[in-house]
């Protein structure tokens, strides 16, 4: 019995997409007794959580990216779908790359500017941000929303910024 070519490449995204999700999985779970493993918290020791918080939040978005990806690529390679499906596909492929290079960015340029660790995460009309930390100064706060301001040009009511500590 021969596979339409449909059927095999459904199959093939599906089988990676349950790979990628087992990765994204086991490296959360290794992740966490590796950590476990190799450092011994005190009482009263949050920075080992921190840095779990902080990798866990890059690791789940990476994962989630990936998968956006791979269903882009689906959509831009199947010969079922209409030039304008595939046409819009790469333009959310290409407008999710903006995003990651401009919250990698962010992030670097928060660090930079004194505070030990930051997430960004870029939506449609919003930006969030958690640094880590005790919690922060009204000084701050303004420091953060400024530098994400200037990055992307956007209205400060749409930045969200939080503290993990």
């Amino acid at each position: 019995m021969k596979m339409k070519a449909k059927t095999k490449k459904l199959l093939v995204l599906s089988v990676m997409v349950v790979l990628l999700v087992t990765t994204g999985v086991l490296n959360f779970v290794l992740s966490d007794k590796l950590a476990s493993k190799t450092e011994t918290p005190s009482i009263g020791d949050g920075g080992n959580v921190t840095q779990t918080f902080f990798a866990s939040a890059r690791s789940e978005r990476e994962a989630t990216r990936e998968s956006e990806f791979l269903s882009l690529d689906a959509i831009i390679n199947s010969e079922s779908a209409s030039a304008s499906a595939r046409q819009a596909a790469e333009e959310q492929k290409l407008k999710l790359v903006d995003r990651m290079d401009a919250e990698q960015t962010l992030e670097t340029a928060i660090k930079a500017r004194g505070f030990n660790d930051a997430i960004v995460t870029i939506g449609d009309g919003t930006v969030t941000v958690v640094v880590e930390g005790e919690p922060l100064s009204k000084e701050e706060t303004v420091k953060i929303f400024s530098i994400v301001a200037s990055e992307l040009g956007c209205d400060t009511s749409a930045i969200r910024v939080l503290n993990y500590n």
